[in-house]
């Protein structure tokens, strides 16, 4: 592939963005609000999320350096660990990685759209929306990556915009966004674990540009360039955003309620102009689900080159795009659109894919002993400070949802485990070939 064909630093930053801005920020704060009741405790939930997010960027930045092919934790932990491993992540990223936020961020804009129009049919709106854009991304990869930086750059402007007029709102109610008595109590609680995997969520998407390495333009310096400037960016963007939604909306109205930006949208700009900044976010909503539509079926694609079995997923076009995997991720979504409810997608979402970027995380250490010998042009800053805090945060972050939201963290163990049957015939079949 010619460097004009490949994706630019620029283009890989946006897809990093876009990917992680989405349903969580403009959904989870409702479900936060349930057992912490500090605003400051909210607003370090947003900050712990994204130092997490850095930390995992910085080190992917490492490894992905050290193997530049498109696949994301399928490549890197089939070299790590092994194929077997590997093989697991990729049928996580089929089957929930991509599929299932997509699903998701699809039901959050029709519920946005549904609340100004309700005679619009939130459902048919989200099918319509995935159909759309997988149209668009499976003809040509100049056409998705240059749909996806002009809406990257909408949300962006957008989201300015709100905390722009967010900040000169004068809230009816008393609040305090500073560190208040009892804030330390609800940062060391079980809740605020609980809490965090609604912020993990949200974040999910740091490690985008990792799964389209193979089709970036110089990926050892443009790799841990794209993961760095798009995380940090988010993490600003977040935390500012957290904090006018706290700020606008007293905290008793925002528990439970997924809209958290319709209300917060009203309190600042007034029912009218409210109900446009609603929709607004609603059509922000689709640089997400154009990210992960872009990104998700390249995963299937490097499985399809690896395994004979799967070798569909491998098909192209004249342009170069896995189409067949593109369709296949889209189609996933849509049946989670006509069968999942919302909360306990995000639950067992979210703690899947954890398992998968934990293991991705510790192979740094793989990296640096069994591996030393490949020069990256790229170390983790603060090694081994920085996977160890991520290793750390996550490991309590998934006990505690593995003592409180059990079912969901059965599902994601019994995903896991159906991927490994899928493996092991699979491979039957490569040696039966």
């Amino acid at each position: 592939m010619s460097n004009k064909h490949k994706i630019q630093l620029n283009t890989a930053a946006a897809i990093v963005i876009a990917n992680m801005i989405g349903t969580g920020v403009f959904t989870s704060l409702g479900f936060q609000v349930i057992g912490i009741n500090s605003p400051f405790a909210i607003l370090m939930l947003w900050v712990v999320g994204g130092l997490l997010s850095l930390c995992g960027a910085l080190t992917y930045g490492e490894i992905g350096a050290a193997f530049p092919a498109s696949g994301g934790e399928y490549n890197y932990l089939s070299k790590l660990y092994h194929p077997s491993v590997g093989f697991l992540s990729g049928w996580v990223s089929v089957t929930v990685g991509f599929a299932a936020p997509i699903a998701a961020a699809s039901v959050a804009l029709g519920m946005y759209v549904s609340k100004i129009y309700p005679e619009v049919n939130a459902t048919l709106l989200a099918l319509s929306v995935i159909i759309i854009i997988t149209t668009i991304h499976s003809i040509t990869l100049k056409a998705g990556a240059a749909f996806q930086r002009v809406f990257t750059l909408i949300k962006i402007i957008c989201i300015v915009m709100f905390v722009g007029f967010g900040l000169f709102h004068k809230p009816q109610h008393h609040i305090s966004l500073l560190n208040t008595q009892g804030a330390f109590t609800n940062i060391f609680s079980s809740a605020f674990a609980g809490a965090l995997i609604y912020v993990t969520y949200a974040y999910s998407g740091w490690n985008a540009a990792a799964y389209i390495t193979g089709e970036m333009e110089n990926p050892k310096r443009n790799l841990p360039r794209a993961l760095l400037l798009g995380t940090i960016t988010v993490m600003i963007i977040y935390t500012v955003l957290n904090a006018i939604f706290l700020y606008s909306v007293p905290i008793d109205e925002l528990k439970g309620v997924v809209e958290v930006g319709y209300l917060s949208a009203n309190k600042i700009f007034g029912v009218q102009l409210g109900k446009f900044m609603s929709l607004v976010i609603a059509v922000l909503l689709i640089s997400t689900i154009s990210a992960m539509i872009l990104t998700g079926p390249r995963v299937m694609q490097s499985m399809g080159n690896d395994i004979r079995g799967l070798k569909f997923f491998s098909i192209t076009n004249k342009s170069k795009v896995p189409y067949v995997a593109i369709i296949f991720q889209s189609l996933i979504s849509i049946i989670l659109v006509l069968t999942s409810s919302f909360d306990s997608l995000i639950t067992y979402v979210g703690f899947t894919l954890n398992l998968f970027t934990l293991l991705t995380v510790a192979g740094i250490f793989i990296v640096r002993t069994k591996f030393k010998h490949i020069k990256t042009g790229y170390r983790t800053f603060l090694y081994p400070i920085t996977p160890l805090f991520f290793i750390s945060i996550l490991l309590w972050i998934m006990f505690d949802i593995i003592s409180t939201r059990t079912k969901e963290s059965m599902l994601g163990f019994a995903t896991v485990l159906i991927g490994l049957v899928f493996y092991f015939l699979t491979r039957k079949k490569n040696e039966n070939i």
